[in-house]
């Protein structure tokens, strides 16, 4: 840079930054940085504009726009009113910018705040842990009509514990499959969550009540974030991609068959490839270790008996599952060193 300035007074700073290979902006950013260093810059209160409002001026505009004719009214209001009547004062902008320095200017209608809800973070290591469940609508014979089915899923063994089809949603339906449920699989107090999202059902002061006396924890969705809840809506999935998921059933009657045929495929018959590909009803009644077993030593036999075909490495079974997380907390990024590293010396 020094170069420059002492060529640019003889040959002009476009020639001294071309043979200096150098660019002009460059040159330019340095000298002003330069000066703010050397001298800082003291920046003068800005002057009043020759065509503002005097203060007196001012007074009089802000005792009509505060006053008790134009109290409620909008600047464009007051100074279409004040037209009509062969008065000027100011225009709208300065009558907003008079409003604005006195606080004035504003929203005048309460706004709506929305509470903080907190992200649920669940986990289960094991079955009867943590539940999901939800209500989805199947199609009935005619356009307009629907039949509600209630599932409650175990996330950690994916096993289906309870369902039930109603020809409507009902708090008390719900809270009947719940505490069934609770009853069937043996739950004790205090060791079970209940995750749903924000339904009425779900929220109802009847299943709050019944949960509060089972002693089961409940947990809800965020509004409006549809990941809150994933197991129940991937089952969902699954129940009605299937290639026998008609397109409207029959009567409540057919939905009814069609379930009891589906659930029991489900838990008993279905691999899921979430839970290293064993049946729900395998994990959650404890056979998958026994069974984890049987997949490696029927591996470990085709090894032996031809370890090139596994070009000399024993394959594995998929794991099996140790957690199943509703929103895992996320990872702290790990702190990266700054200081340079020494050189080894061989």
């Amino acid at each position: 840079m020094a170069g420059v300035n002492v060529l640019a007074p003889d040959v002009g700073m476009a020639r001294a930054c071309s043979v200096l290979r150098l660019h002009r902006s460059g040159v330019y950013r340095e000298d002003v940085r330069r000066r703010s260093l050397a001298a800082p810059v003291v920046r003068l209160p800005r002057p009043a504009p020759p065509l503002a409002l005097s203060e007196a001026e001012r007074q009089v505009l802000r005792d009509v726009l505060c006053g008790e004719r134009f109290a409620d009214c909008a600047p464009p209001t007051i100074y279409a009113t004040l037209l009509d009547e062969g008065t000027y004062l100011a225009s709208v902008r300065t009558m907003y910018r008079l409003l604005a320095l006195d606080g004035q200017a504003r929203e005048r209608r309460n706004q709506l705040t929305h509470p903080v809800y907190a992200k649920p973070e669940l986990l289960a290591t094991g079955p009867n842990q943590v539940w999901s469940w939800d209500i989805t609508k199947v199609k009935g014979p005619v356009k307009w009509t629907y039949y509600h089915l209630y599932v409650i899923l175990d996330i950690f063994s994916r096993y289906v514990v309870g369902w039930m089809i109603a020809p409507r949603e009902s708090a008390q339906l719900a809270e009947q499959l719940i505490a069934q449920t609770v009853a069937k699989q043996n739950i004790a107090p205090g060791e079970l969550t209940l995750h749903a999202d924000r339904g009425t059902s779900m929220r109802s002061k009847t299943v709050a009540e019944l949960l509060l006396d089972l002693e089961v924890t409940k947990s809800h969705s965020r509004p409006y974030v549809s990941d809150d809840n994933p197991f129940s809506e991937a089952h969902f999935k699954t129940l009605k991609y299937r290639p026998d998921f008609p397109q409207r059933f029959g009567c409540i009657e057919d939905a009814r068959a069609h379930c009891q045929q589906f659930f029991p495929w489900y838990n008993d018959v279905h691999r899921h490839s979430g839970i290293g590909y064993m049946t729900p009803a395998a994990v959650h009644y404890g056979h998958a270790k026994g069974l984890f077993k049987l997949r490696a030593d029927t591996l470990d036999a085709a090894f032996l008996v031809n370890p090139k075909r596994f070009k000399g490495n024993c394959p594995q079974p998929p794991k099996l599952p140790v957690a199943a997380w509703i929103n895992p907390p996320k990872k702290e990024p790990t702190a990266i060193s700054t200081k340079p590293q020494q050189p080894s010396l061989n």
